[in-house]
């Protein structure tokens, strides 16, 4: 089976270990205190309409992200919480808890609202130091360029400080092996430490690549709607956030489709260069629950596959 006849998956880093996502499950391994390693699953549920809407250009990206937004934020609480409780002290907690519907509404919520406020500040704080720079750059083409470059500098300082943190590291660190085992798997090699360790930990699909494609689109975007008077652009810039995140998606898209031919694989190349902050390069331990998380997934997915299969003949 070539690369582009296998099916496409993707991951994100949490707390001690990756979570994985196929056409019909999520599946989260991570590395306990104890050293053991647990699962946590979650079947992809979507109606009609929702599938519909994932199908429409620069709509479907929207629609992706706050599926990401929310599930991701499902398989970070699990891990957060898994890694911290001591294995004597599961069953008193167990009693404790409220119910897990409410459980995965609250922190489904609370993904996609942090996204959203991680994105208002992003957007509106470049706007106003921008305009602080107007009696030097008055255009409106120097404060759209001033503008990208704020929120670019500003992007890379908050990544870059935060790495340094211990938890951050080890997540930048499972996010490498995220894409050590994509890569692995897209090249066709086994699964194994040795091999997963041999590849790139960066990749043209990754969510990092995404956000650095929204400051690059935005600035184009930007050149079509006024930037006087300041609240007009304050406005503007928030109204167009849905039209920045749909065409970047597309772009995303569209520079993995196009990574193997000789030129256009470039395109990709500055959401590559941000991964090398994003991402750092794991440990064989680390390594290791990333492949049992995407083996899971796999076996999760063959299951699923296989029982499809069996109803539509009987």
């Amino acid at each position: 089976m070539s690369n582009k006849q296998k099916p496409i998956y993707g991951g994100q880093a949490v707390v001690e270990g990756v979570m994985f996502g196929g056409k019909h499950h999520y599946v989260t391994a991570i590395r306990r205190k104890d050293q053991s390693i647990e699962y946590f699953h979650l079947t992809r549920q979507s109606s009609s309409a929702y599938s519909i809407f994932k199908k429409i250009p620069f709509l479907r990206g929207i629609i992706a992200i706050i599926e990401a937004s929310g599930n991701g934020a499902k398989h970070l609480n699990f891990s957060t919480e898994r890694y911290e409780t001591d294995p004597n002290e599961e069953i008193e907690k167990k009693e404790k808890k409220p119910s897990k519907l409410a459980m995965m509404l609250g922190v489904a919520t609370i993904g996609i609202i942090s996204f959203l406020f991680g994105k208002f500040v992003f957007t509106l704080v470049p706007i106003f130091l921008a305009n602080l720079t107007k009696p030097i750059f008055p255009s409106d083409l120097e404060q759209i360029l001033i503008e990208g470059l704020f929120k670019l500098l500003l992007l890379l300082s908050y990544i870059y400080f935060i790495s340094f943190t211990p938890l951050i590291k080890r997540v930048f660190q499972y996010h490498g092996a995220e894409h050590k085992v994509i890569n692995t798997y897209e090249n066709g090699k086994d699964l194994t430490i040795e091999n997963v360790q041999a590849q790139s930990r960066l990749h043209y699909r990754c969510g990092s690549s995404f956000i650095l494609f929204t400051v690059i689109i935005g600035v184009f975007v930007y050149l079509f709607v006024p930037t006087n008077p300041l609240w007009l652009r304050v406005v503007d810039r928030l109204a167009l956030i849905p039209v920045v995140l749909g065409i970047s998606f597309e772009v995303l898209q569209l520079t993995n489709k196009v990574r193997d031919i000789p030129l256009l694989k470039y395109l990709g190349y500055p959401g590559l260069w941000l991964q090398l902050l994003t991402t750092k390069e794991p440990s064989d331990d680390q390594v290791e629950v990333a492949i049992c998380s995407f083996k899971e997934l796999l076996k999760k997915e063959k299951e699923t596959i296989e029982l499809l299969k069996q109803q539509e003949i009987v």
